[in-house]
């Protein structure tokens, strides 16, 4: 195996469960909208807005556009790269997995591409863990916080190199060094067995004379 990491599985922690949508709705002095958010009426809100106003919540869409907004000079002040990674060429690898007729064959191609892809999940888990612990948020974080599911990603991450390479170990294993068999009795011991007479059950001590 060419890859140097070590690819054991590390600990993650169960997803945060997502809001219901029939829970309590809530009160504008408790949570207060965004402006934006009072622009609307039924015919310009799509379906989730309509839907999330019933609570008085902001759908997903919404606030992913009131951050842009409110992020763009900081975005004109440090330009990011607007390509996103560039994605591997998998025609030779998945000719090559058509082709394997062996645990062995398929081993190598699949640790090929695990060796391919950990700098780029390595790299995402690395910013993944610097997003959780952005101004110390990771102190005492509870379950299902921003910095919480932030780490559980980094994790779940690298889970994904672990996974596979324990898929391909069991594999090698069940066809180089299988668990053995049961061994059943032979007939001999069978037989030797079953010409011995039983043994007579324990009649106590003698009585006294």
């Amino acid at each position: 195996m060419n890859c140097s990491c070590n690819r054991s599985p590390p600990r993650c922690s169960p997803p945060a469960t997502t809001r219901s949508p029939h829970q309590p709705r809530r009160t504008p002095a408790s949570s207060p909208r965004d402006p934006d958010f009072e622009l609307y009426d039924n015919v310009g809100r799509d379906a989730d807005q309509i839907q999330a106003a019933r609570y008085n919540l902001a759908t997903d869409n919404d606030l992913k556009r009131w951050a842009r907004r409110d992020a763009r000079a900081f975005r004109d002040a440090h330009p990011l790269p607007d390509q996103p990674w560039a994605a591997p060429h998998l025609g030779p690898y998945l000719d090559a997995l058509t082709a394997a007729q062996t645990p062995a064959e398929i081993d190598a191609v699949t640790d090929h591409v695990l060796d391919a892809a950990e700098p780029a999940l390595r790299a995402l888990s690395t910013y993944l863990v610097a997003a959780a612990r952005w101004k110390q948020e990771n102190r005492d974080a509870a379950t299902g916080s921003p910095s919480h599911l932030l780490m559980t990603a980094a994790s779940r991450a690298l889970s994904a190199l672990a996974l596979a390479d324990e898929a391909g170990l069991n594999r090698l294993r069940a066809a180089y060094d299988p668990a053995p068999a049961p061994t059943a009795p032979t007939n001999a011991s069978r037989g030797a067995t079953a010409s011995l007479p039983p043994t007579p059950p324990s009649t106590g001590p003698a009585p006294r004379r």
